[in-house]
């Protein structure tokens, strides 16, 4: 005897039951008090660490030598540019760059430090570096201790402060590294031990998740489909069928 499968039950969205409405208005508010102070959004994530061989390479920062660019890597990179000076005009190339830079609205940069904390702020395309440098100015533990940006690989300190975001290649979104620029010795080792962040903006650290749950779990209500009414038959009036006239007998034509 071979038993009916029963039927599938209706799909439910998951509900986050252990989310508490005052830590929700919590992070809420302090996402708000953050924007006003600092004039942006503001987040902060905890980047996973490495593994132990590669963390041992980069237990604090890699060497010139790690990002040496190479002989083979400038002449891949000279070949692609002639060819790409071959195959498109001048005009043409400024028509695409134009609209390319038209169409973006945003750069998402995210900070990372040396303690695998990331800070993650929106910048708009035409802003500088500048900027940013100006707001790790606000956010960092010790803004009295010189400090620099740089992007990797190959590792390429950050100088021209004056470049926007755009022209820099950070549109969309990148991944800039920071270091204090201190001379090696015990004050360097004590700098980069961290923390890096102030208090104030490393608390922010998981807060993104709580709103983000608090929003999946409210419950989304179905968007009730019209109801057409059905047209109510016409009755037509039935007239009773008209009788044949009898012509009279007396009647004679």
């Amino acid at each position: 005897m071979v038993a009916e499968a029963p039927a599938p039950l209706p799909l439910k969205r998951r509900r986050f039951t252990n989310i508490d409405p005052m830590e929700v208005e919590a992070a809420k508010a302090k996402f708000a008090a953050i924007k006003e102070k600092f004039g942006r959004e503001l987040r902060v994530f905890q980047t996973p660490a490495l593994s132990p061989s590669s963390n041992e390479a980069s237990n604090s920062e890699e060497t010139d030598d790690f990002y040496e660019f190479t002989a083979e890597d400038y002449y891949r990179i000279l070949a692609a540019k002639k060819e790409d000076k071959l195959l498109r005009t001048r005009k043409l190339r400024e028509a695409e760059e134009a609209a390319r830079r038209s169409k973006a609205t945003k750069a998402v940069i995210r900070v990372r430090f040396p303690d695998h904390h990331t800070l993650e702020v929106t910048f708009h395309p035409s802003e500088t570096m500048q900027s940013l440098v100006d707001l790790l100015m606000k956010v960092v533990a010790r803004p009295e201790l010189p400090f620099y940006i740089y992007t990797t690989p190959p590792k390429r300190q950050i100088k021209d402060m004056a470049q926007d975001f755009y022209s820099a290649g950070f549109v969309p979104g990148a991944i800039v590294y920071f270091s204090y620029d201190l001379p090696k010795g015990d004050d360097s080792t004590y700098a980069n031990s961290g923390p890096f962040l102030q208090e104030e903006i490393a608390s922010l650290k998981g807060l993104e998740l709580i709103a983000e749950q608090s929003q999946q779990a409210e419950p989304v209500q179905p968007t009730p489909e019209p109801v057409t009414a059905a047209p109510s038959p016409v009755v037509q009036d039935q007239k009773p069928a008209g009788k044949k006239p009898v012509k009279p007998k007396w009647l004679k034509m």
